[in-house]
């Protein structure tokens, strides 16, 4: 829905939290949640909705009436979708996620169709006069590709080149503008700032605007300026604090460098100080065990020193053994928490990192797209486990209070 004194800001939560397998099932979800939560937030206005289709799902909605009968029940219930999910490509349940979320990659053919099945369904369904997002994998996960593959990233490369040029035909033959976000990510083959920042100068605006004007006839100048508005960042206000990133300067450097952000996933993550006692360390893995048990990829970020050394561990469930041990000071873990808890049994959330993320966005407006993301609803420990509708209401209702809007 659309907040801020402006309307200038969009809001949705995104329908990746739905357990589906398959369009009939995901659409039966929507059905039952959306025109309810709606009615709470929005009843006379409006109501964003952000999409999380997998590759079989983006496939069944484009076959037979699907397609037609789902923006039926938009214009029906007077809601709107402007942005998509496109990280997760095949389902997102199941006994083990972990790190098989970031398959396929971006150097993989089967990647850019899913991404073009996406930008299909978002063109047919995006409002007139509005830009569109889809928000995708930080390229790959940075364990399967080795420093120094020019090989690999020559093919990723091309690939988002190919996106590039179907947005180009979007927009020529539609009237539809649509940017896919690379989601910087812990672990990601893009993480931090500087690494994307690195990726657009080396290689999306080196080699991807070579490709790109040698295919189409125009300059490097232009074939530059429509990579920057057609790759944008998706920036995950978890992914920032696990990483210890100062948003301000991150924006700083995007924006000497061209780079805009098309997306914010507003979420929360972990973070704990490391005790010296043996007692209280083991006090405290009592406390995380559960959420150890999470069939998804949680990854810590340690500080170790206070010069801002840090440690990667590619999964609590990974380091959590070894917690006695540990000479780290503090861990922040990738796993998203309600945004409306501040702590929980003595662990404390990334929350303040997230209030202050939106006090930034407040002021510099550097993003139109908002979407709540968190998805660990059903991995939680009991004690915070409530009713789906619940507790996407209190997030919503706590994002709001922050942007100094009424829902």
């Amino acid at each position: 829905m659309q907040i801020g004194p402006d309307g200038s800001f969009h809001l949705t939560y995104c329908t990746k939290i739905h357990p589906t397998h398959g369009w009939e099932e995901f659409f039966a979800h929507i059905r039952a949640c959306v025109p309810a939560l709606k009615a709470r937030l929005a009843p006379d206005r409006p109501f964003g909705l952000g999409l999380r289709l997998s590759d079989s799902e983006s496939r069944e909605l484009l076959a037979r009436d699907n397609l037609p009968g789902f923006k039926e029940f938009l214009a029906q219930n007077d809601v709107y979708v402007f942005t998509l999910n496109g990280f997760p490509y095949g389902p997102f349940r199941g006994p083990s996620v972990k790190a098989a979320v970031f398959s396929p990659d971006w150097r993989e053919r089967a990647r850019v169709a899913y991404t073009e099945r996406l930008v299909d369904i978002l063109a047919s369904l995006l409002p007139p006069g509005l830009e569109g997002s889809i928000s995708t994998l930080p390229l790959s996960y940075k364990p399967w590709i080795a420093a120094g593959d020019t090989r690999a990233l020559e093919r990723i490369t091309d690939n988002l080149v190919r996106i590039v040029r179907i947005l180009m035909e979007v927009r020529a033959g539609q009237g539809r503008v649509i940017h896919l976000d690379l989601e910087p990510e812990p672990d990601g083959l893009l993480e931090t700032g500087a690494e994307v920042v690195d990726f657009f100068e080396q290689w999306l605006l080196r080699r991807g605007a070579r490709v790109l004007a040698e295919g189409t006839g125009m300059s490097l100048a232009q074939a530059r300026a429509l990579i920057l508005e057609h790759i944008q960042i998706c920036l995950d206000t978890c992914h920032l604090a696990v990483t210890y990133e100062d948003l301000a300067l991150v924006l700083d450097r995007f924006q000497t460098h061209g780079i805009r952000a098309g997306k914010v996933q507003i979420t929360s993550g972990l973070k704990l100080l490391i005790p010296d006692s043996l007692e209280q360390r083991r006090a405290l893995y009592t406390q995380l065990e559960p959420f150890s048990r999470s069939p998804y990829l949680h990854q810590v970020l340690a500080q170790r020193d206070g010069r801002g050394s840090l440690g990667h561990y590619p999964d609590l469930a990974d380091i959590l053994p070894h917690l006695g041990a540990s000479a780290d000071r503090q861990w922040r873990i990738h796993f998203h928490m309600p945004l409306y808890v501040a702590g929980f049994e003595g662990l404390a959330t990334t929350q303040e990192e997230t209030r202050a993320m939106l006090r930034i966005l407040k002021e510099r407006r550097f993003s139109q797209h908002l979407e709540l993301e968190t998805y660990t609803w059903e991995v939680l420990p009991a004690a915070l486990q409530r009713d789906i509708l619940d507790s996407l209401e209190q997030e919503y209702r706590w994002t709001l209070e922050i942007l100094d809007q009424e829902a």
